[in-house]
């Protein structure tokens, strides 16, 4: 049955958050809505999160719940939550209340206005350390520069999504996933909206150094050949000083003085070999996620539900 909003809301080990979240947002789209869901996706949680999940949609219909058979990752629960909603318009927003629920009337106010995507810009972020800050603002800045889709800067996974943009998401099938890339790349009417983001309510961050190593790789390859490019291009400039160091070696010999050219050449050809490794590693990245995408597996598994009817079918998981 179709409802006019939808929240779709990745949850990881967020048992401190999940009680206020749910207060908040419900508080929020009874003032906002005619009619609402909230699709609460549990990514493979080991504290009390499915099961204060289950006692909500136990006692609110609007809330579904959707259990993950094992961690997937962050970018799979909002493709899992993207995959059962139902609404004419969907918002994506994450479970630590960073993503204020406040601001979803005035993301739903610009939807009314015609635009099918609604992106929150991160005009000031509370509660991060300022290497987060600052490698943060590189990234976006760096992936806008390389890539030839227009991925606004300081703009997460925060959105507002229309029905006709939801149906074109969910036709992606690539495993590894940068979600606010992919929607950028649908293209179709968008617009971003400036908001203040809050410090965690409860709990750490989720997204430690190497996660947001990984997504950052993920966005990166995802969107630009760049790294390719680049690495042809220094490998063949390294070639070139080695070979110079080689002739270099070459004549100092024949002059009789050999030595320091011969450690000239040593080092260009261990430059060389450097060169060579980097290379294959980018060019190991990229084959990687192709063997990832050939295989045909299933993008996450549904081991329960709680909410939807029996016949619910998803568009990219498999619910065992």
């Amino acid at each position: 049955m179709s409802v006019e909003l939808s929240i779709v809301v990745p949850i990881y080990d967020e048992q401190e958050s999940v009680p206020e979240l749910y207060r908040r947002l419900s508080e929020m789209l009874a003032k906002t809505v005619a009619s609402y869901e909230i699709v609460m996706v549990d990514d493979g949680s080991h504290d009390r999160t499915w099961e204060l999940i289950r006692g909500l949609a136990a006692r609110d219909a609007r809330v579904k719940g959707l259990s993950f058979s094992r961690n997937f990752g962050h970018q799979m629960a909002f493709t899992a939550g993207l995959d059962h909603v139902d609404g004419d318009a969907v918002v994506i927003m994450d479970a630590d209340l960073q993503d204020p629920p406040e601001l979803i009337p005035e993301l739903v106010a610009r939807w009314r206005e015609g635009y099918d995507v609604v992106y929150a810009v991160r005009a000031k972020r509370h509660g991060e350390t300022a290497f987060k800050l600052l490698t943060a603002a590189a990234f976006y800045r760096t992936l806008r520069a390389i890539t030839n889709v227009d991925i606004p800067i300081d703009t997460g996974d925060f959105r507002l999504m229309s029905r006709q943009a939801v149906a074109a998401f969910r036709r992606f099938s690539e495993h590894h996933r940068f979600t606010r890339g992919m929607v950028s790349w649908l293209g179709f009417r968008q617009i971003g909206v400036p908001y203040v983001r809050a410090a965690r309510h409860a709990g750490e961050t989720k997204y430690p150094l190497k996660k947001m190593l990984r997504l950052a790789s993920d966005g990166i390859t995802s969107f630009s050949y760049l790294p390719l490019q680049l690495a042809s291009w220094v490998g063949l400039a390294v070639a070139g000083l080695a070979g110079l160091a080689l002739v270099g070696t070459v004549a100092a010999k024949v002059a009789g003085s050999g030595l320091p050219w011969m450690w000239v050449a040593i080092a260009g050809l261990g430059v060389l070999g450097g060169a060579q490794l980097i290379a294959l590693g980018l060019l190991g990245e990229y084959v990687g996620r192709v063997f990832d995408d050939v295989r045909g597996r299933p993008l996450y598994l549904v081991q329960e539900t709680v909410g939807f009817g029996p016949e619910r079918r998803s568009a990219s998981g498999v619910t065992v």
